[in-house]
């Protein structure tokens, strides 16, 4: 059965606790079961990861790589925190592994402060989902699964 990583970068641990007003009430843990509830109805295995650490997600992201060209994943889906707005490395590591990814944002980041509407994901995403809430993960799962689809 294929899989679809699913990443989530820094200070997203403390979902839940942190800005609620504008990240909502939702759990990293909530996320996790939404994904996984989406994916065992898509026929999908789900490996749900999060750190606060860059290196940590770059290594994830080139492990994958590989894995969709192996036909063992269909790609990852991507919150990578502060670290959409300031990683180059990220951007390098997506492109150099040519990794199909969902970037998803939780809140609408386009209507808060200016440093957070530059992404340096964006440019090498599959595609971009911003400011629905937790939902965006599931949307962003069955995304990559028709992309899959259509080989």
């Amino acid at each position: 059965m294929p899989s679809v990583l699913v990443l989530n970068g820094p200070n997203l641990n403390l979902l839940g606790t942190r800005k609620p007003e504008i990240y909502g009430s939702a759990t990293l843990a909530d996320v996790e079961s939404l994904c996984r509830g989406t994916a065992e109805r898509l026929g999908l295995d789900v490996e749900f990861r999060q750190s606060n650490h860059e290196g940590a997600l770059i290594d994830w992201i080139q492990e994958e790589g590989p894995r969709v060209k192996a036909g063992e994943s269909i790609g990852a889906v991507l919150n990578a925190g502060a670290f959409t707005h300031t990683s180059v490395a990220l951007h390098d590591a997506i492109e150099s592994v040519e990794l199909p990814v969902i970037e998803v944002h939780i809140s609408n980041v386009h209507r808060r402060e200016p440093f957070r509407h530059h992404s340096y994901i964006s440019p090498v995403a599959t595609g971009i989902i911003v400011g629905l809430g937790i939902a965006g993960y599931g949307l962003a799962i069955t995304a990559l699964h028709e992309r899959a689809a259509k080989g």
